[in-house]
């Protein structure tokens, strides 16, 4: 692993947008003797010194999956103390990530989560929508199934006509509409799924998966995961010739694409 004071960021191509796969808080925890609960106070510490690497490293856009769809599914008195780790973080930290200059948006739905927390998302929301420095995008009650069946849904209500569908128009209705697509999808942990997230967005993000655990990927871990995206040749379905030729105005990891919006 690279240590601090050895990284480079002018020798590597910092992707615009970064995903991450929040995983592991459980396993870190059952590895120290601790309950599972003590893991998940573990990750969310670790996101703010990931944070604070994102906009020491100029990303621009950092999406976290920290709530699926599917972890409802998981124990109770676990999905409670989710819960009130959640609202603690949205207490305390909303205020210092505003004068850091990071905003706050939700990705996911927010109903039938607890009225008293869907508020403070909001709160976090609006309190920082004027910051440009960090977009941090928070999927929180979040499945990319439910998010593409939520735009056909959208869609039909507006009485979209099958001859004016195209990507862009479908990229409109996602949460993530405005936003380009994820260039690099970090999996912590060791899994090699990516687990119902970004799943219409992330068709062409270089995937990295690391067996680090959540709470202890640092500093250190998200800068090899940019090393080794630096190391990738993006082609988006073209050959290595056409990448070489492609418009001076357009890098292989920048391919011509308008922002959505």
């Amino acid at each position: 692993m690279v240590q601090a004071n050895t990284r480079d960021l002018s020798k590597i191509k910092v992707p615009e947008h970064v995903a991450i796969i929040m995983d592991g808080n459980g396993r870190w925890a059952k590895k120290r003797g601790l309950p599972r609960a003590a893991g998940h106070r573990a990750g969310a510490e670790n996101l703010r010194r990931v944070i604070n690497a994102a906009v020491e490293f100029g990303i621009k856009i950092l999406t976290i999956y920290a709530f699926s769809t599917e972890n409802w599914g998981r124990p109770k008195p676990e999905v409670y103390a989710l819960m009130k780790i959640f609202a603690r973080v949205l207490s305390q930290e909303v205020k210092p990530l505003k004068a850091q200059g990071v905003c706050i948006h939700h990705i996911g739905e927010l109903e039938g989560v607890d009225p008293g927390l869907s508020q403070k998302v909001r709160d976090a929301v609006e309190l920082t929508k004027d910051n440009d420095r960090l977009i941090l995008n928070v999927a929180f009650n979040y499945g990319g199934r439910a998010e593409i069946l939520n735009a056909v849904k959208q869609m039909l209500r507006d009485d979209v006509s099958p001859n004016d569908l195209s990507e862009d128009l479908f990229d409109s209705y996602l949460f993530t509409r405005g936003l380009p697509d994820p260039d690099l999808v970090i999996r912590t942990s060791g899994e090699l799924r990516i687990s119902n997230f970004l799943i219409w967005q992330a068709a062409y993000a270089e995937l990295y998966p690391t067996p680090t655990y959540w709470p202890d990927f640092d500093a250190d871990a998200f800068y090899d995961a940019l090393v080794a995206y630096s190391l990738r040749n993006r082609r988006f379905g073209k050959t290595d010739e056409q990448i070489k030729s492609q418009n001076g105005s357009h890098s292989a990891d920048s391919p011509p694409k308008p922002r959505r919006g």
